[in-house]
């Protein structure tokens, strides 16, 4: 529904709907009509900062294959809510699963949509409890859709009101306080992650398996279910026959039942029916393991 309120900028009905087309076949997000007023607000943003009267002018830049203000146009429309040990049920299994493999070498973990890297150094200070050390045996590799979150994360830098709430001796012994005030993640924790612009529809995605756990929290509820069904069905050959994907705690995989079967609250292991065959665009080349670095 359109809002009548009186508005700076023209937007119709089949203005947003070029949008909604647009933000869907890039990044698979389907966006409902009761997100009409969302939509002007974030990209209103965009209009001032272009000098445009209209969107249908905005919506002229984009056709015209601006690649810099598609980018800025597909962060606009991300959601980047994030916190540190966030459904924090699911760290403790995380450490758990990570002991048990403590025999296999490196370990390696993807965070599929890092924000602004709370979600994935969460991950990290699991795996330095888990192992007792600093130094872990695990890599991380950290994505996102969105460029602009990415950086943050990279820089490791959060407030103290994020921080300082964290349980135990996390804050003293996993951060490092600023002259500001506030806090950056220990060097130590960075060196475990790689972070990388990565969008889910891709065809080809930088990420090479086996994978012993891959995190998707609260991205799901963005797409439709055949778009979650793509998703998953090229998650499962990257995964070990024995690994974890975590997903939110609204999200529930009983579409993929034959491709993912629940282990705990929304933790999932893929289903396992004769020998593995790994989509080409997903997995290593012959004799490789881990990550495109």
């Amino acid at each position: 529904m359109l809002n009548n309120t009186p508005r700076e900028f023209a937007f119709t009905e089949q203005d947003f709907e070029k949008v909604r087309v647009m933000i869907y076949n890039y990044a698979g997000i389907a966006l409902t009509p009761a997100k009409h007023d969302m939509v002007y607000g974030r990209l209103a943003r965009r209009l001032r900062a272009l000098g445009l009267r209209t969107f249908n002018e905005y919506l002229q830049v984009l056709d015209r294959g601006d690649s810099k203000e598609f980018e800025l146009f597909a962060n606009s429309l991300t959601t980047n809510l994030t916190s540190f040990f966030r459904e924090s049920h699911h760290f403790p299994m995380l450490a758990d699963h990570l002991k048990a493999q403590r025999s296999s070498g490196v370990l390696n973990l993807w965070c599929s949509a890092s924000s602004t890297g709370e979600e994935a150094y969460s991950m990290a200070i699991t795996a330095c409890e888990a192992f007792d050390s600093l130094r872990p045996p695990v890599h991380i590799i950290a994505t996102d859709l969105d460029t602009g979150v990415l950086e943050t994360a990279k820089q490791g830098i959060y407030g103290a009101d994020e921080v300082e709430k964290l349980e135990g001796q996390r804050a003293k012994r996993y951060f490092e306080k600023q002259s500001d005030g506030r806090y950056r993640v220990r060097q130590e924790l960075r060196d475990m992650i790689v972070y990388r612009k990565v969008n889910l529809m891709e065809p080809n995605w930088p990420i090479r398996g086996p994978l012993d756990a891959i995190f998707c929290r609260n991205v799901m509820i963005y797409f439709d279910k055949p778009t979650q069904l793509k998703v998953l069905q090229r998650f499962a050959p990257l995964l070990k026959p024995d690994g974890l994907l975590f997903v939110g705690h609204s999200e529930n995989l009983y579409h993929a039942a034959d491709i993912f079967k629940l282990r705990n609250k929304t933790v999932y292991e893929r289903v396992i029916s004769g020998a593995a065959a790994p989509g080409p665009a997903t997995m290593a080349r012959p004799g490789s393991s881990g990550f495109s670095r």
